[in-house]
């Protein structure tokens, strides 16, 4: 089991307040890495960061912008000076909005790209370039089924998570020679607060019941495995990769 153990390893997690982002962050710090929770809203942070506390977790918490580029390099500069290199990166931050194509508002497109892909650009540059001239380190996109199928209603959403995709492999491609490995989760549906309107509606929680092989939303303890092995050398030569935790739903027409 040492090829899983993290000990001696920090991570830091960009949107990790709640949600999957948060479950991530508790999955690592389970298998012994220090913990970065990073946000925008500080007190929510401080919350989070006290119940992984409690449990016994070293975690601290940055609360910062992850789409303004100078929040990012004073943000990840900061950590590194005080608390430590950053081993493990995962670029969680995302938003969705829901509208028909045609009406889609401009304002709401540019707000989903900046949130969901300028974020991990900003964030994985920043900490590549420390992690280059260390030799290596691990950078974890969260993409989604997304990333390959489209519904109505979500065609920016879903356009954003195929460009992670893309960007993830081209991480890969520019920085594996640099002894990096760049890969990605692709979350099914999961039970989030981002999806909570979605749970609560009776008719597509039955559609996705039927759609999905395993017959069943995702829980968010199910992404523990998938990150903590990108995240540990049991992952050394995988590189570009990403992997589905979707209950087979990308797996099945």
């Amino acid at each position: 089991m040492a090829l899983f153990d993290l000990s001696g390893r920090r991570a830091l997690i960009t949107g990790s307040s709640k949600g999957i982002g948060f479950a991530v962050a508790e999955a690592l710090a389970s298998a012994g890495a220090a913990i970065v929770l990073n946000a925008r809203d500080p007190d929510r942070l401080e919350v989070a960061r006290s119940v992984l506390a409690a449990k016994g977790y070293d975690a601290v918490s940055a609360a910062f912008d992850v789409t303004d580029p100078d929040a990012v390099a004073l943000g990840v500069g900061d950590i590194e000076d005080t608390s430590g290199p950053i081993d493990i990166l995962i670029n969680n931050a995302g938003i969705q909005h829901r509208a028909p194509l045609e009406e889609f508002p401009l304002e709401a497109w540019r707000r989903l790209c900046a949130t969901n892909i300028d974020s991990a650009f900003l964030m994985g540059q920043a900490v590549a370039r420390r992690m280059i001239p260390r030799g290596r380190g691990k950078i974890i996109n969260i993409c989604s089924v997304q990333s390959e199928l489209a519904r109505p209603g979500i065609a920016p959403y879903t356009a954003t998570k195929g460009a992670i995709k893309m960007l993830t492999k081209g991480m890969a491609t520019d920085w594996a020679r640099h002894g990096l490995q760049i890969n990605a989760i692709g979350p099914g549906y999961f039970k989030t607060e981002l999806n909570a309107a979605l749970v609560a509606d009776t008719a597509f929680s039955g559609w996705l019941e039927k759609r999905t092989p395993a017959g069943r939303w995702g829980e968010v303890h199910e992404l523990a495995g998938a990150a903590i092995f990108l995240a540990s050398e049991a992952s050394s030569f995988v590189n570009g990769h990403i992997l589905y935790v979707d209950g087979g739903i990308t797996a099945s027409l």
